[in-house]
């Protein structure tokens, strides 16, 4: 018996895991305070959040925090698109800049330099930082000055949200109460506001990727 215990909410049978609200409340309010930064130095700053193959977390924090950019995994990102966005503030005689970043995304191929980094023992993809790649391409082009911030593992702790901390104690009664029936091999889910079983071979199947209509929702109030 499993419960969807993830911060990056990549799984495809459940509406949302537990641990994905907190992780974008921290990394909501780190950007709120970044934003203060950003503006006394006048500086873009390319704050990097967790998200190796999928953007929940850069998606959700970036719009809570009213971010000027969002690059997740799931779109390899056009410089130049990103570069005019950007520039375009600066011209409208904004002072500063938020690119969030996930840490999986990369610009489409050949659009810029860049370091696809090598692999760990397990061949798992070894990231040599989007935010200081894209914060070193972006000073460049916009001759601004550019930082990157890497908000790490401070996104996997701190104190739980009210909402996680509900739908875990909720995710644990009913994965006990299968226990009590013999259902063994499936994993706890959340559809609408209702718990459900569903097999663990049918969770593991695919990974929840942001799709392109909430990632243009989100070009669409940047």
């Amino acid at each position: 018996m499993r419960v969807p215990k993830t911060i990056d909410n990549d799984i495809a049978v459940t509406d949302v895991t537990f641990g994905f609200d907190t992780a974008v409340g921290v990394a909501t309010e780190a950007l709120d305070r970044l934003k203060t930064t950003a503006e006394s130095h006048q500086r873009v700053l390319v704050v990097e959040v967790m998200g190796r193959h999928t953007g929940w977390i850069a998606l959700h924090s970036g719009m809570a925090a009213g971010a000027h950019a969002i690059v997740v995994p799931e779109r390899p990102f056009d410089i130049e698109e990103l570069t005019r966005r950007v520039g375009e503030r600066f011209e409208a005689g904004k002072r500063f800049a938020i690119v969030v970043a996930a840490e999986g995304a990369k610009p489409a191929p050949g659009s810029m330099a860049f370091d696809e980094g090598a692999k760990d023992i397990y061949g798992h993809e070894r990231f040599a930082g989007i935010a200081r790649q894209l914060s070193i391409e972006l000073e460049e082009r916009l001759g601004k000055e550019a930082r990157p911030v890497i908000l790490g593992h401070v996104q996997r702790g701190g104190t739980p949200t009210a909402y996680d901390r509900v739908l875990a104690t909720r995710f644990g009664w009913h994965a006990v109460e299968a226990v009590h029936r013999g259902e063994f091999g499936h994993m706890t889910a959340l559809r609408g506001t209702d718990i459900v079983m569903v097999p663990l071979a049918e969770a593991v199947e695919t990974l929840k990727t942001v799709p392109e209509d909430r990632y243009a929702e989100a070009e669409c109030v940047l």
